[in-house]
């Protein structure tokens, strides 16, 4: 079956063809064939005048007697003879099986009573009705053959006359299909095609709509247009993604060195309690310390990932173990959890590939997850941690959590720097928009599913470590988001 505009087309065009020849030879057959039936039709009426003329000499000798009038009967009798049996087929056909026997039987009844009345110079009454009753009958079947003839001629010259209303009627269908076709599945694809066309170069890349599963030319060209739309809308999102995250950077240089300060101090001073009044700390003293010099420098981490929003620095990536990463930083949260009453599950397969990344940098883009799903769940819920093989490039670690979800509005803003939902106090804006930035500084993505009242689900997708990259070791990348 044609699946291609053009295969379609020539489709057409040949079965066209051959509709236009097979019309054409039934066209020409059946000129010849009223040729045929007008030449014996005409022979038929010559029949019909000699069986005439034959009555005309039987009336003659009937009532005068003269032995020439059967002479002259009997050559045309002998014309009439030769030219039914040349007519055989035809009178068959025109009258059905079995008439030019009669016919012909007929003939020759009525020849010999011409031949014996011709011997003995006269007829007796009773061969005479005989020979009346003969000719009136070879007459009738002779005027029975004209009529007939004139009938299947008409109705010959019917059907003839009827072709080339037949080939204009197949003609303007075919024309239709052709036109329709060209309409539907070229025209009108390609008017939409142009329409998209100025959207995109107005900036809106949404894909041209409609189901184009089709194996044609233009359905092929739409899938690969909407595949192109598609990845200009990625890139153009990740452009302005990118600039705002610049901008992130921009600002927080200009007040990195103002929160390095407190922090360094901070770290400084705690590191001096353990050092100078190790003895007089009592062990939970001990391990606040402890956690401020932790926090401390997690904080500073974070004003690091800031700053790199506008940096072009290398940044280190290694095989690590996805699961290690994941306890790692759940211990980080470990209170909080806790605290709200929180369950924590982690499914993650044991023989999960190792992933490409920085370790601090992955540890930051969990922790941010894991603190954006404590504040999402009001009451006791759940925060589910799932690693599977995407593909054979990615692997994809779902956050599931069971809060209170992400309005449909919220959703295309998600990840924008600054963009919170929070109430006061609660959030900066900032906590998604760097777990986007870091994710794409490892080659990755981060996809949101959400609904009210049922939680959230943050698919983190993650590139598999190669085999020689887990041989060989780590691996620089260019860090900016540029």
């Amino acid at each position: 079956m044609a699946r291609t505009i053009r295969a379609k087309i020539l489709a057409i065009t040949v079965v066209s063809l051959l509709f236009t020849c097979m019309v054409s030879l039934i066209y020409v057959w059946q000129i010849m064939n009223l040729s045929r039936m007008l030449f014996n039709a005409q022979r038929f009426e010559d029949l019909l005048n000699d069986i005439l003329e034959v009555r005309r000499y039987e009336k003659n000798f009937l009532l005068y007697g003269d032995p020439k009038n059967l002479t002259e009967s009997l050559v045309y009798l002998k014309d009439t003879r030769i030219t039914i049996k040349t007519l055989a087929k035809d009178i068959d056909r025109v009258m059905g099986k079995g008439t030019y026997v009669k016919f012909a039987n007929l003939l020759e009844k009525y020849s010999f009573i011409v031949d014996n009345s011709l011997k003995n110079k006269s007829i007796t009454s009773e061969d005479a009705e005989k020979l009346r009753t003969y000719g009136k009958k070879l007459v009738d079947i002779a005027n029975s053959l004209v009529s007939r003839k004139r009938k299947l001629i008409r109705k010959t010259f019917g059907h003839t006359a009827a072709v080339p209303f037949v080939f204009l009627g197949v003609f303007v269908i075919v024309a239709t299909l052709m036109v329709q076709l060209v309409f539907q599945r070229l025209l009108k694809p390609l008017k939409v095609i142009e329409d998209t066309i100025e959207r995109v170069g107005r900036g809106d890349f949404s894909p041209i709509p409609g189901e184009w599963s089709e194996e044609d030319e233009i359905s092929r060209l739409i899938r690969a247009f909407n595949s192109m739309a598609h990845e200009l809308q990625v890139n153009q999102e990740a452009l302005i993604q990118s600039r705002k995250i610049a901008a992130i950077g921009t600002f927080t240089a200009g007040i990195a060195h103002e929160l390095n300060n407190p922090l360094n101090n901070i770290c400084l001073c705690a590191d001096t309690l353990i050092e100078e009044y190790a003895d007089e700390l009592s062990p939970e003293v001990r391990e606040l310390v402890f956690d401020i010099i932790q926090q401390a420098e997690r904080a500073a981490d974070i004003v690091k990932n800031l700053l790199d929003f506008s940096r072009t620095d290398r940044l280190v990536l290694s095989c690590l173990d996805l699961r290690e990463v994941i306890q790692k930083t759940y211990r980080l949260v470990k209170n909080q959890i806790m605290l709200a009453g929180i369950r924590f599950e982690m499914d993650i397969p044991d023989d999960l590939p190792k992933v490409l990344g920085h370790f601090r940098s992955l540890q930051q883009i969990f922790l941010n997850l894991f603190l954006n799903a404590i504040q999402a769940i009001e009451s006791h819920g759940s925060i589910t941690v799932r690693a599977v093989e995407d593909s054979n490039e990615f692997i994809r670690v779902d956050v599931i959590d069971t809060g209170k979800g992400i309005k449909p509005e919220d959703l295309k803003h998600i990840f924008t720097p600054f963009y919170t939902t929070k109430g006061v106090g609660r959030g900066t804006g900032l906590g998604l928009s760097v777990t986007y930035s870091l994710v794409k500084k490892h080659g990755g993505h981060i996809e949101v599913e959400s609904e009210i009242g049922r939680g959230s689900k943050f698919s983190v997708y993650l590139r598999r470590c190669k085999p020689e990259l887990c041989e060989n070791g780590e691996r620089s990348v260019n860090s900016g988001s540029g």
